[in-house]
């Protein structure tokens, strides 16, 4: 019963904006954008609180976000790990055993609303501020970024290219907002009166539209070595994505996988991570 009224709730919200869009286009946009970037999940759970304990513990202040940061310490070059939607620092526990091994030291944070940090909502504006915070005060040499969290990672290696960065990794990342918004809109089956008041929505608050934020196309401008990792089969990030990436991206590599999924924890992936930060 539970995952019947679960399958009509995204349906009912897409018949209300639907109707709303007919009489305040502008209202519905607000909360379309709300309703996207409202995570359900990503909240530390206690199964998981024991292995983060083991990391010092810093909050930093971003914007309106109180942000959780973890480090491990080692004697090696600095990695910040940048989990995805929905998600927490732990995600990343497979990695963290194989960067300690080597003697990395280990830098990461819980975007906005997710973890132990603050906020209601996680866009990639927000995450790239809080991404430049972390990397303006702990100067790491690496970024590795899962899902959006590679895709914000591209995002700020284009806004901020005269950072001390040498590297970045993108694991399973999607590229353009529009396939991100097709997909949440096949999901509520809202119309295109609503997409379209979305994108006008979009453009006024952040300057860009739906179809205009791609780092495929920010790619281009990159001075960085960069390894992208892709499941073929991925059904949440299109391997399209990082092939487009690529493409555009001077100086980077791409490794298909099959079979792996999303998540990416395998060990295989680790080590090709491994492989690209010690050579």
């Amino acid at each position: 019963m539970k995952r019947f009224f679960q399958r009509l709730l995204p349906l009912a919200i897409g018949k209300y904006f639907n109707l709303l869009v007919l009489f305040a286009p502008e209202k519905v946009a607000h909360k379309a954008y709300l309703l996207f970037c409202t995570p359900r999940r990503g909240k530390v759970l206690p199964i998981q609180s024991d292995f983060l304990a083991d990391a010092a513990y810093e909050r930093i202040t971003v914007e309106d976000m109180e942000i959780q940061t973890y480090r491990w310490e080692g004697k090696g070059r600095k990695v910040l790990l940048l989990h995805g939607w929905e998600s927490n620092t732990f995600r990343w526990r497979n990695l963290i055993g194989f960067l300690k091994e080597a003697g990395y030291e280990i830098l990461a944070f819980d975007g906005p609303a997710h973890g132990h940090s603050t906020g209601k909502i996680m866009n990639v504006i927000r995450y790239t501020a809080c991404t430049r915070a972390v990397v303006e005060a702990y100067q790491p040499d690496y970024i590795i970024g899962h899902s959006m969290g590679g895709l914000t990672a591209v995002y700020h290696q284009y806004l901020h290219p005269e950072n001390s960065l040498k590297k970045i990794v993108t694991i399973g990342s999607p590229s353009d907002l529009e396939d991100l918004m097709l997909q949440y809109k096949r999901i509520l089956r809202f119309n295109d009166a609503v997409f379209r008041a979305l994108d006008r929505y979009l453009k006024r608050k952040f300057g860009f539209g739906i179809r205009e934020f791609s780092t495929a196309i920010y790619a281009k401008d990159l001075n960085i070595e960069g390894l992208l990792i892709h499941d073929e089969l991925d059904t949440i990030a299109p391997f399209r994505a990082s092939e487009k990436v690529h493409k555009n991206w001077k100086g980077s590599r791409l490794i298909k996988t099959k079979g792996y999924g999303h998540s990416m924890h395998q060990d295989f992936v680790s080590e090709q991570v491994m492989d690209f930060l010690n050579t």
